[in-house]
């Protein structure tokens, strides 16, 4: 099948979260198996030099923005048997940030949905299927279905949307999207592209699209709740026919602590007592008490209330008794890293926090913690628990969305788990399975080993996913 990608995102080339991970691990397993994939993606000032230089100039065109001529060119390089397509505009995406506060974002995404669906026709390739991702590229299939289906050049493309986090919609003033992408009065109706007095984005997507996907069972169902569903779940209920949850993989060639080059010393499940080499290595480097029987709590991702911190607010003390160590690693809200600037100081050689997006330092933390700690209010997926897991670093975690699809907490009497979890939205009741999992730690670790073991042994990759997604597009499509 020929399939193209629409995203803002995408690894090796630029990345703020999961969004790049999953199309840069996905798209290459699908070229693996023999379709002709391609991805757009804009054109940032931020993607590093190494992969501006091996990008081949294409060709360039001009994009109508309502009363706007914008050029866009379009840069072309190969990698992995993927074809990636960087639509440049200076003005557009030139700037120091990926995303910014929201002032022309509408403008920004408008050009890029825009400039994907008029290169088609000149770079001489007709997809199947066309795969948008997220809010940035939600109106590209509404776009698609309004203003060009009818054209040859368009017939009989089909259309998936993939829903990353429904907290991110893209919302803005009707007016402006109007001005931008000249869509008329009569399509701003409650069951086409208005949403309670504004353009969103997502909305589009999710209307527009021959399927919708998210990414995890649990989150497909969750999303069609009040509580999950961010003022969407009426819409997503009346599209539950064609709504897929599809869980997504990790890439289990950069995630391996057999090869992986970042971490202190590889081991192997066979080899698990290097681990220990891991730890004491990283307690060192952050500036904790090298203690092999300290247990290593780790936390990795984004300082914000989805993920959790309120509850790690409300019981840090508690959480830091009993020689337990804690180290996180992660940029966000100032309300967070001046908490954990806070306990750093309290408990030194307990508590080591790093803000900032390290790449290296996070593969280290893997490898060398003991538990993962993971109690997200919302988790579409989630990729931190599956790389610890990958890791032998056992997730504690909270049962929502994909952390409930991947982590089955633990049971005494039948031996079954790979992890611990806790379902109530409560502080009290994290710390009751964090002291559980401490507890076994310290009196029976050849539970924690069988843990560990198991976590390693599981299959992370995206073998499964890229087959379910095929069984998607043949569905729309038809083939």
């Amino acid at each position: 099948m020929n399939i193209l990608f629409t995203a803002s995102e995408c690894v090796p080339f630029i990345k703020t979260g999961g969004l790049a991970d999953v199309v840069g691990a996905l798209a290459p397993v699908l070229a693996k198996a023999g379709h002709d994939v391609r991805v757009m993606l804009p054109m940032y000032t931020a993607i590093p030099q190494k992969w501006q230089e091996q990008m081949e100039y294409q060709l360039n065109f001009d994009v109508q923005l309502g009363w706007r001529r914008q050029y866009c060119g379009v840069q072309v390089l190969k990698k992995d048997g993927v074809t990636y397509y960087f639509m440049d505009n200076k003005y557009y995406f030139g700037r120091p940030y990926i995303y910014g506060l929201g002032g022309d974002e509408h403008e920004r995404y408008s050009f890029f949905a825009r400039a994907c669906l008029n290169a088609l026709p000149l770079l001489g390739f007709k997809p199947d299927i066309l795969h948008a991702h997220d809010w940035q590229s939600g109106m590209i299939p509404a776009l698609l279905k309004i203003q060009y289906a009818h054209l040859p050049a368009y017939a009989g493309i089909s259309t998936l949307y993939t829903i990353h986090n429904l907290q991110y919609q893209g919302i803005f003033g009707i007016k402006e999207v109007q001005d931008v992408l000249g869509l008329g009065d009569g399509l701003w109706s409650a069951d086409k592209l208005e949403c309670f007095g504004c353009a969103n984005f997502m909305k589009a997507g999710i209307v527009y699209s021959d399927a919708i996907s998210t990414v995890s069972p649990s989150y497909a169902e969750e999303i069609t709740t009040a509580y999950y569903g961010e003022r969407l779940d009426g819409l997503i209920r009346t599209r539950r026919d064609s709504l897929y949850g599809v869980l997504n993989g990790i890439d289990v060639d950069e995630y391996n602590p057999a090869t992986d080059p970042l971490i202190y010393k590889n081991y192997t499940a066979k080899t698990l007592s290097e681990k220990a080499v891991n730890k004491a290595s990283l307690q060192r480097d952050l500036g904790l008490d090298v203690d092999p029987d300290a247990p290593l709590l780790a936390m990795v991702g984004r300082l914000t209330n989805q993920k959790g911190l309120d509850l790690v607010d409300c019981v840090l003390s508690e959480i830091m008794e009993d020689n337990v160590q804690l180290a996180v690693l992660g940029m966000g809200d100032a309300r967070y890293t001046n908490l954990f600037s806070w306990a750093e100081q309290q408990y030194r050689g307990k508590m080591a926090a790093r803000f900032a997006m390290d790449h290296e330092l996070a593969h280290k933390l893997y490898a060398g913690a003991d538990f993962f700690l993971m109690p997200s209010l919302f988790e579409p997926c989630g990729l931190s628990q599956l790389i610890s897991l990958r890791y032998g670093t056992i997730p504690i975690v909270r049962e929502t969305g994909g952390l409930r699809d991947t982590v089955l907490s633990y049971n005494d009497f039948s031996g079954e788990g790979n992890g611990f979890s806790f379902h109530n939205y409560n502080a009290h009741d994290m710390l009751t399975v964090i002291k559980r999992a401490v507890g076994y730690y310290r009196e029976q670790k050849e539970v924690i080993t069988l843990l560990q073991k198991r976590g390693m042994s599981g299959d992370y990759s995206w073998s499964h996913s890229a087959d379910d997604y095929v069984k998607i597009y043949k569905k729309i499509s038809n083939q």
